[in-house]
């Protein structure tokens, strides 16, 4: 891999993040709905077993969602590099595309963990309080693989669709199902059988358990089963996006 290549796809996503103040603005809104309408509003309703607040339990789940949605759009950069002849540009290079792909990963992976940094800040101010542990500098290993595993997922759906209503479609249902089906807003533990093997199979559930962890001390599974799961979620989704923009049409 070219890490020249890598630096200058990732600064140029630094520069879009840092002039596009209107994009961080709207990409914040959803964050801070649902921390106001779930965590505030049902948070009062909602008694968990464990004895802790909803608040504090529903935080990572938005914070993954923030991720989750951050990362999956991030492959409808690759739909308007085809549509603008950027793409064409960056591949009639002799760099190689896994290069591509890592510095798209790196540069939409740094922006949508400085995102999650906002949303807990927000909801400190709110009233959210970490635990802090020795675990809790891995918070940032477990935004990074979450944005890394569903920046991989958006950008082979961007390789694979060429027009921007399909790629919406198709993300909005998969981005949906993600985000109810894992322990985001409910414990798992309390969901019905046949629900808990589905969230079991949801690599989501593990970067938002592992987040509980670093940020709360507690969690449903032991961290390093989080980090293992994330890990073989972030090297598939990787592989996987690599093999598809290979095969991609510059169009």
């Amino acid at each position: 891999m070219d890490t020249n290549t890598i630096y200058v796809l990732w600064l140029r996503d630094m520069k879009r993040f840092i002039r596009a103040r209107s994009r961080i603005i709207g990409m914040l809104m959803m964050p801070i709905f649902f921390l106001l309408g779930l965590g505030l509003g049902l948070g009062s309703l909602i008694h968990l077993g464990t004895g802790g607040s909803y608040f504090d339990f529903i935080v990572p789940g938005i914070i993954g969602m923030s991720l989750l949605f951050t990362s999956v759009f991030t492959g409808s950069a690759v739909l308007w590099d085809r549509q603008f002849g950027f793409l064409k540009e960056i591949l009639v290079t002799p760099n190689s595309r896994t290069s591509i792909v890592v510095g798209r990963i790196a540069g939409g992976g740094t922006t949508a963990i400085l995102q999650s940094i906002l949303v807990i800040a927000i909801a400190m101010i709110i009233g959210f309080k970490i635990n802090l542990t020795q675990y809790t500098i891995l918070a940032v290993v477990f935004m990074a693989l979450i944005a890394a595993t569903f920046i991989g997922l958006g950008l082979t759906l961007g390789s694979l669709i060429n027009d921007f209503q399909g790629f919406q479609l198709v993300t909005s249902f998969f981005t949906m199902p993600l985000f109810f089906l894992s322990d985001s807003i409910f414990p798992v533990t309390s969901l019905p059988a046949f629900v808990k093997y589905v969230i079991y199979l949801n690599p989501l559930t593990y970067g938002v358990d592992g987040l509980r962890n670093t940020l709360l001390g507690a969690g449903t599974f032991p961290i390093g089963t989080d980090l293992l799961a994330m890990a073989i979620s972030t090297t598939i989704m990787v592989y996987i996006a690599v093999y598809a923009f290979n095969r991609t049409d510059v169009g």
